[in-house]
């Protein structure tokens, strides 16, 4: 199916909390998210698969155009599909550091020591590999545009990393270019194109992460009273 379309449609149903609780609620998860980092130190502690399940179900309620619903998440921990993943990324980005990329980008990464050198794709327990599906077909077989699928698969993108980050764990977003290899190596058809590469674990315990500040609210923000 290209979308899920209503058949009836039934009352939102969502108790309505005090702004005493909203605003508790609010406060509650900017301090959660507040830890979300990018990890590239990974432990080799397994995480329960039902851990990726439900944070997945939870991506999957995101909106998107016309509910096109325009995602595929492949979630892989086979070892011997991460290293098969590993070599590949690891060959586009020797090309993209070594000729490709432009030199502000080099010069722009180059505080956090990047290299085209990527041991967490296989030291990671999980791997989520995104999908954007740029079309579907219907039961007969005709094929339909999807709508707004960058927007909607970025929306459940960002669900998907605050679920994890609400778990405890660890996520960095990888993006090797290009990333057509994903379609091979995890026989994608070609109506999908691979958005991003998810890594999924627990912090290394001598994990390190770059000393970062973000912009603060009014930096970013313009209020309309």
């Amino acid at each position: 199916m290209s979308h899920q379309s209503p058949d009836s449609w039934i009352a939102y149903g969502r108790p309505r909390l005090s702004s005493q609780e909203m605003e508790a609620r609010a406060e509650q998860f900017l301090q959660q998210v507040r830890l979300r980092r990018s990890v590239r130190h990974f432990s080799s502690e397994a995480v329960p698969r039902s851990v990726i399940e439900n944070c997945l179900r939870a991506a999957g309620t995101a909106p998107s155009g016309a509910n096109q619903q325009p995602w595929h998440f492949v979630a892989i921990g086979d070892p011997e599909t991460k290293s098969r993943i590993r070599v590949a990324a690891e060959g586009e980005e020797y090309q993209f550091y070594h000729g490709r990329a432009p030199q502000e980008w080099l010069q722009a990464v180059a505080p956090m020591g990047t290299t085209h050198q990527k041991p967490f794709l296989e030291s990671a327990p999980w791997l989520i590999a995104i999908f954007a599906r740029t079309f579907g077909q219907d039961s007969d077989g005709e094929r339909r545009k999807h709508y707004y699928v960058n927007e909607s698969v970025g929306i459940a993108t960002g669900i998907l990393i605050a679920a994890l980050n609400d778990c405890g764990l660890g996520t960095l977003t990888h993006t090797p270019s290009p990333m057509r290899f994903l379609n091979q190596i995890l026989q994608r058809p070609d109506n999908e194109r691979p958005f991003l590469l998810l890594v999924v674990g627990v912090a290394a315990d001598d994990c390190q992460v770059p000393n970062l500040s973000k912009k603060a609210l009014p930096e970013f923000t313009t209020f309309i009273p």
